[in-house]
Order: C-alpha cells, then structure tokens, then sequence
C-alpha cells in the first residue's frame, strides 16, 4: 500500500511524465552531504538501516535513492526529516570494514522526486520519479556557462583545495545540466544551497544560482588572503605563534568580532566600579578604561593601560582589619613571644589604648635600634599579632634606588610599582603592620637616594597623599603601623632620624640571656632536635660559661646556635647508648669543653693587686659592655704624648683633655711647674686590634695619669667611666646599663659614674645594685680621691703634701723611684 509523502514540493519547473518513469527503491538518507548526477563519492555507512537498503540495492540492479536529511544530528530519521528530492544512484562497490560499518562507492545518475514511502522499517522504500531537464541551448546559455567557467577558474585559484586539473575538465563540458552539476560539487556551499540547486531542473537557472553562489564564495576567500597577506607583512618568518596571534587579530578587525576583549573590558569596568577606592582613582580608572577600548587588544600599549587599571584596581584602599582593643590579651602575646623589652611593649600597649578611645589615630612610626640579634624583626611580627593586623615585611638592605620606594614612571618598559605599594597589595590589607628591616643599609648612587624618598612614606603629616610615579595618585598611609629597624642610629640621615620615634634595644643583660634560654631557646632546640622527652638540666653556672666564653654578642643569636649544639650532641650520645630509659644528662661548666669544645673567649678580669699607672675603666660594644683596662707608662723624655691601642679621634682628644686637666692641677698633685717638658707618656689600651672611640674613659685616662705621675696605685677593685672637662668636671656617659654589669661580671665591686647619670641607675638590676657600691662624682677631684691608694684619701688635694721633682730625676738620669733607666 502507498503512503503520500507529506509536505511534498511541487514545482513549475519539473517536467514530469505520470507513466513510464516511476519506480520503486531503497533510500538512503545522507548527512551534510547531497550527491549530484555524474558526481562518484565514497560514503561511509553505519547505520543498521542504511546498511540494509545497500542490501536491498545489492540485491537488485543496484539502484538506490540518495537523499539529504534535514538536520545531520537526527540518528533516526522519518519521512518528513529528509528532503524530497534526491538523486538516484548507482552502486560502483562496496566494501565491509572490520568495526561492521560499510563503505560504498556510489555514481549519481539523475535527479528524482520522492513521491512517497512503501515502508520505513527496517529500511526505508520510496517510490521515486525522474526529473525531466530539458535541453536548452543558444547564445545567452554559452554565454552564462563561459562565464560561470571563468568565475570558477577564479575560484580555482584562490581555493588551493581544488587540483588545477580540474579546470581542464570543466573546460571541455559542453552540457549546461552536466557543467553546473560538475562544479557544484567542488564548491564550498552550505548544504541548504546545495539542496536548492539540486532541486532546479532547469540547467539555466542553476547556472545562474551557481553563479552568484561562486561569486560570494570569491569574495569571502579574496578577504582571507587579504588578511593573510596582511598578517604576514607583520610578522617575522621564525615567529609562528606571533602570526597565529595576529591572523586571529587581523580576523576580528575584518569581521568586527572582539566579543572575548569586549567581555574582559565589561569585566574591568564593573571591577573599578564596585571597588571601594578615591574618586581620584576610580575617575582615572574610567578614563584608563575607555582609552583601552578604542585600542587594539594586542597592542603593547593596551597592555600596559591594562596592568595599571589591574594595579590601582588590585590595591586595598579601604580593606582593613580590626584591631584587637583587648590591652591584656594584646600583652599576653607580647610577654610569651619576647622576654623584657619593657619600652617596646610599653609604646604598643600605648598605642592600642589611644585607639579605643579615638576614633581615628595616625600609625606610630618606631624604629628600634640595637645590635644583631636582639630580636628587633621577630618583635615587630609580635606586634601584629598582638594589634591583630596582618604582616609586611620589606628588606632595605642594599636598597641604591630611590625607584625601589616610589616606583617607576609608567613610560619605561615593565614599569611596577615601588615596594611599598607592592607590599600592601601583596598583603591585601589597608593598615598592615609595616617593617622596614635594615633602614641603616641603605645606599645611594646616580639613581637617587632611597632614604630621602622615605622622607614622605615615614612623615605622619605627609604620608596621607603618598604619591607612587606609577600610580601618580595619592595613597593614604597614615593608617599602616610603620616600624623601622636597624643596628646603628648614626648611620640613619638625620631627616629621616627626626621622623622616628626611636627606641633603643641595648641588648640583654646576662640574667635576661639565662632566662630567655630556659623559657624560649632551650624548649625550642629540645624539640627540634627531638630530645623533648629526655630529662636534660641545663644549670645556670653552665648557661653562663656558655654566654661569657663560647658566645662574644649582645642578643641570643649565637646563644640559640650553641644550645642547639648542646641538644644534638645530647641526642647522639642518647642514640648511642641505646635509647636508655630514665637516663638523665645534667649540663655543667665542666662537661661544656666535651660539647662545644675549648673556650672561645677570654672573660675580662680586674687586677688583683693595686698598681701604679693602671685603671679599670668600662666601655660599650656591639656586644654588650666590657672592662677597659688603661695603662700609663712614664719616661724620660721631652715632653711627648703617645696613645696606642687602634683609638678613635674623639678618645685621642679626650686624652689631650684629661693631660691639660693635670697640667692644670700640677701644683695641687706636689708636681714642679714645668714637669711635663722633660718626660714622655704613653697611654695604652690593651687589645689593639679592636677599634676603640667616645669621650667616656676620659676620667679613667685623667686617673691614670695621675696615679703614674704621682706613682700612687689605683684601686684594681674599682672601675669608672665619664667625660672629663679641661676644668676637671665630670659629665654624663651613655650606656650605664652595660657597663655596671660588666664590672659586676668581672669582680669589680665599686664603679664610679657622672653624678647625672644616677637617674639611670633604676634600669640596673637590683640583684646587681645590691652587690655594688655606686659612687657618683661631679669633680675630677673626687674621682681622683676615691681611686687612688692615698693615707687620707679626705685630706688628698686640699694642699700638697709631697713633690715629685721629675727635672731633677731626669737630670740624675733615674726614674723617681731610684731605678736607672
């Protein structure tokens, strides 16, 4: 029985005859591809349908319908999905591959109307009718077939896939319905043009749809080799992946197709206009953004607009933590990571204080000035956690450039931001704590000085409107906790000086180093060196040799090394003995030479006996204080001063200070008036190869030059320090901390300071006040009365009571004391 095929076409043009050319056939249904008369193709068949209606032909004459399907996807296709009009083909071969498909060599024969289908299981049989074309012939068709061979000539050579054989077969056509049918299939058209032009049956206007077909593919193919012509005058011959870039550049500007850069700058824009920012900022952004847009995306200027709107987009403008308002928590955290450090966790507590209470507080700006390994860098780390702000850390050692502050001008090629811009992006906060480590390392050379750029950044009053060159807009900072550290206050420029609120960390006292050691260092190394669980007892006698002769520093850096040797001999000697349980190591002075080795240094010791021309004066260093022994030697001469032992020019002038004071004072000391032409002293300072300077050993030098002018001992159980005047008053000295300690560590048991510096006595240890006698002078005189081995030291000074003729020794050729030369 015959089913009409629904939505069949009818048309004007198709000549058709109800008897003789009807018949029935399998059908094959094809996807994205339409097969003409006289057109041989391979198919590729794998659908069980198709493969039954190949049987079906195979059986037969071999005959079979070759029709489109309306849409490729459909994997089941019905009546209606495929078109009504085909072609009838023929079966040239067919081949079964090994994965069941089949593939068939197949020759297109003659256009066919599908009038409807006998049966569409299990494959389709349609019964067909041949479309009749009829002969036309005349000037007006040569003429259209000349020109429709030209334009595919042309179209020849713009396609390369196309073999230039094939014009000569097309040359030699001389049939309307087959030239058009020929070219057709070699020509890139859209499946729904090619179905139209297997649906006109007559050769005329095929040639003319054909025609204007070939015509819009020319054009399309003239502007591809346009770009391409275009893109490879751009590009080197060895820059493939630049040419793929600019191709695709290239592409977009001839189809107008930049949805991808018009979605990141939609992107940009929404990003500048949620960010919480400066009008300034946001205003420069928009303007930054819209000159982005009229530029090409590829452009190396597009791409430095685009990492500026990045950075100023990037940076926290208005991100901020909260502090952490709670005074005794914030000091909790302060007291378990550091140990003393009172003044530090005093201006920080301060400063959380005012906070609660302000509304708006500008960011204090500390510096903390002290030798190596005092803990400056960790404290400031403890701050942040103790405010609760984030952390920022930024080296200025070796910093020369003033470009390394305030960035560089967005003119340069891979322009960036400074570091302190850099490092709040980095952070993502608005109100860090901010350390700037080392600022006394810095240099400067022909790119400028990095310490005047810091002047702005480190000013509370002008930091508000920090200006970076490759921003160029203003940056507020007043909200950042800015702490500077560095291990010598001279060599911070005194501009940068005044803008710092500075905070000296002398370093620790001998008692501070025992206990920073059993409450951090000793749990610290015990742990990391896994010997947590055995019973080891460091005794603080063993704590202490360790701090006076392996270690020579003011912090704990060493001290921390030197444990952490102590622990990992432990644990090798705990391994090797077989992991004894309960066994205990106990760390004494006399088991240390067994871990560390011999002694590394030489603990400073007063005198035992009292001597003439020697006195005990106090010095500071880099480690902590010291014992400066000073020796005057008196000779016969002519009247010449020699200082020895590597003094700095300040010590050498203070020398000359403390000689004038006892020229001055000849007479009262029983001296003759002209004493000084006829001998020559020499002052010298034990351990020449260590750099010696500073006006404090003033009175020790006045003192024992004194004691060897009026060979008088000095008492070997005191020591001193103070500036002496040409007049003889003494003036205050820095460092008092230290230096009492280290007398109290070498046996002294009096020391004599300024009279102004008793107030500084209350940062000395009671356990150390308690063991000492402190006595303060204001004269040289008194110094002079309490240090030398007179009868009655009382009386001493208030009128001569001896002289020491020193002409008329020289004259007897003998020392004053009787002894030849």
């Amino acid at each position: 029985m015959l089913r009409t095929y629904r939505g069949r076409l009818q048309y004007a043009d198709m000549p058709h005859d109800d008897a003789g050319n009807r018949r029935t056939l399998p059908l094959l249904p094809l996807r994205d591809i339409i097969v003409f008369p006289h057109m041989v193709v391979p198919l590729f068949v794998g659908r069980e349908k198709s493969i039954l209606a190949l049987e079906e032909a195979m059986a037969g004459d071999k005959e079979l319908v070759l029709a489109a399907q309306r849409k490729a996807k459909t994997n089941d296709p019905r009546e209606e999905d495929i078109f009504a009009v085909g072609t009838v083909g023929h079966i040239i071969q067919l081949l079964r591959l090994p994965d069941g498909t089949v593939k068939v060599l197949v020759e297109g024969r003659a256009r066919a109307s599908v009038l409807g289908f006998e049966q569409a299981t299990p494959f389709f049989l349609a019964e067909v009718e041949d479309l009749a074309e009829a002969p036309e012939r005349g000037v007006e068709v040569a003429a259209l077939m000349r020109s429709v061979q030209t334009v595919f000539e042309t179209y020849v050579k713009l396609n390369k896939r196309i073999p230039p054989e094939m014009l000569i077969s097309v040359q030699t056509i001389d049939d309307p319905a087959r030239l058009s049918d020929t070219i057709v299939a070699h020509v890139q058209l859209k499946l729904k043009d090619k179905q139209e032009l297997l649906e006109t049956t007559s050769p005329t206007k095929r040639l003319e749809r054909l025609y204007e077909l070939m015509q819009a593919e020319i054009e399309i193919l003239q502007v591809e080799k346009k770009i391409r012509t275009r893109v490879k005058k751009q590009m080197e011959k060895s820059q493939k992946e630049y040419y793929l870039n600019e191709q695709m550049q290239a592409i977009q500007k001839e189809l107008g197709d930049r949805d991808e850069f018009k979605n990141e700058l939609a992107e940009l824009e929404q990003k500048i206009r949620t960010k919480r920012m400066s009008k300034d900022a946001r205003e420069r952004c928009l303007k930054e953004l819209k000159k982005l847009k009229m530029m090409s995306p590829m452009s190396a200027e597009a791409t430095v607009v685009r990492n500026y709107i990045d950075w100023v987009v990037g940076l926290p403008w208005d991100d901020k933590t909260d502090d952490r308002h709670d005074i005794a928590a914030a000091e909790q955290i302060l007291e378990a990571e550091h140990y003393g450090l009172k003044k530090v966790k005093e201006r920080i507590l301060e400063y959380l204080a005012v906070q609660a209470l302000v509304d708006r507080l500008k960011g204090p700006i500390l510096c903390l000035v002290g030798p190596p390994g005092v803990g400056k860098t960790s404290l400031a780390r403890s701050i942040a956690n103790a405010t609760g702000r984030k952390f920022v850390r930024v080296s200025l050692g070796g910093v020369r450039d003033e470009a390394e502050i305030r960035g560089h001008r967005r003119t340069y090629i891979g322009a960036l931001p400074g570091k302190v811009i850099q490092s709040l992006k980095k952070v993502g906060s608005n109100n860090p704590v901010f350390l700037l480590d080392e600022i006394d390392k810095m240099s400067m050379d022909f790119r400028g000085d990095p310490a005047a750029a810091l002047l702005e950044v480190l000013d509370p009053e002008q930091n508000h409107t920090f200006n970076d060159h490759y921003l160029d807009l203003d940056y507020d900072l007043s909200d950042v906790m800015f702490i500077t550290t560095a291990n010598s206050q001279h060599a911070i420029p005194l501009p940068l000086q005044d803008r710092l609120e500075i905070i000296e960390l002398p370093g620790y006292t001998e008692w501070e180093k025992i206990a920073i050691a059993r409450q951090y260092l000793i749990p610290k190394q015990r742990e990391a060196n896994g010997i947590a669980e055995i019973e080891v007892d460091f005794t603080d006698d063993a704590l202490s040799t360790v701090i006076h002769r392996y270690t020579k520093e003011a912090g704990v850096r060493n001290l921390e090394r030197e444990v952490a040797t102590l622990s990992r001999k432990i644990a090798k000697d705990w391994l090797s003995a077989g992991r004894p349980a309960g066994k205990r190591y106990e760390v004494t002075p006399e088991s240390l030479p067994g871990y560390l080795g011999v002694e590394r240094y030489r603990e400073s010791r007063r005198e035992q006996a009292d001597e003439i021309g020697l006195t005990n004066g106090l010095a500071v260093t880099m480690f902590g204080g010291d014992l400066l022994p000073t020796e005057v030697t008196v000779v016969p001469g002519k009247g010449k001063m020699t200082l020895t032992g590597k003094l700095g020019e300040v010590m050498q002038e203070s020398a000359q200070a403390a000689m004038s004071y006892i020229r001055s004072r000849g007479e009262s000391f029983g001296l003759i008036r002209d004493f000084h032409a006829r001998i020559d002293i020499h002052v010298h300072f034990p351990e020449g190869a260590i750099p010696k300077d500073g006006p404090s050993a003033g009175i020790t030098m006045a003192t024992a030059l004194a004691s060897a002018l009026l060979r008088v001992p000095v008492r070997q159980n005191l020591a001193m320090t103070g500036e002496i005047t040409l007049r003889g008053r003494v003036l205050p000295i820095g460092g008092l901390k230290e230096k009492v300690l280290a007398a109290h560590r070498a046996g002294i048991s009096t020391v004599i300071i300024p009279d102004e510096n008793e107030k500084d006595l209350k940062d000395i240890p009671e356990a150390v006040l308690a063991a000492m006698t402190i006595i303060p002078v204001k004269h040289m005189d008194e110094v002079l009365r309490h240090a030398l081995v007179v009868a009655n030291p009382a009386e001493f000074l208030a009128e001569p009571t001896h002289v020491v003729d020193w002409r008329a020794a020289v004259a007897a050729e003998t020392s004053p004391s009787g002894e030849p030369h």
